[in-house]
C-alpha cells in the first residue's frame, strides 16, 4: 500500500486555523503530513481553487487521491489524530461524526470570517483563471 502524504490546505493567517493545525496529532498512518498555507503561492492552491474549492469556505485536504474539504475535512482529520486529552475528546465526539460535523463546521466558518474581518486580514485570495466580476 502506497502511504501518500496528507496535504492540509489552511489560513495561514488565522490564528485559530494555526493553533488547531499545531493541535491536531495525526497518526503515523497517514503516511507524513504536509501543511499548506493558502495564502502562500503555491500551484497547488490555485489548482485547488480552479476545481471549485473556496479555502475561505473551509479547509482542504488531499489524500489518498481523494479532496476533502470543510466538515468532510475536519472529520478525517479528527479521526486521523491521536486520541488524548480532553480538547481531543470534545473535538472526536463533534467532528468525528459527519452529520453533527456538517452542522457545526459552517458556524466555525462564520466565526473565522468575523475574527480575519476585525483583525484586518483580507480574505484568501481567488485564483489567477477567475475573471475579475467574480471576485467581488
Amino acid at each position: 500500500m502506497d502511504r501518500q502524504a496528507l496535504e492540509i490546505f489552511y489560513d495561514g493567517e488565522c490564528p485559530v486555523c494555526v493553533a488547531w493545525m499545531r493541535m491536531a496529532r495525526l497518526r503515523d498512518a497517514s503516511g507524513g503530513v504536509e501543511l499548506i498555507d493558502a495564502r502562500e503561492s503555491d500551484p497547488r492552491v490555485a489548482e485547488l481553487m480552479d476545481a471549485g474549492f473556496d479555502l475561505n469556505q473551509g479547509m482542504v485536504v488531499r489524500w489518498q487521491d481523494r479532496i476533502y474539504h470543510g466538515a468532510e475535512a475536519m472529520t478525517l482529520l479528527t479521526l486521523l489524530s491521536e486520541a488524548g486529552g480532553v480538547s481531543m475528546r470534545l473535538q472526536r465526539a463533534l467532528f468525528g461524526r459527519p452529520a453533527i460535523a456538517r452542522r457545526i463546521y459552517p458556524l466555525l466558518v462564520w466565526g473565522r470570517l468575523r475574527l480575519l474581518r476585525l483583525m484586518g486580514r483580507r480574505m484568501i485570495s481567488v485564483s489567477k483563471k477567475e475573471s475579475p466580476a467574480k471576485r467581488e
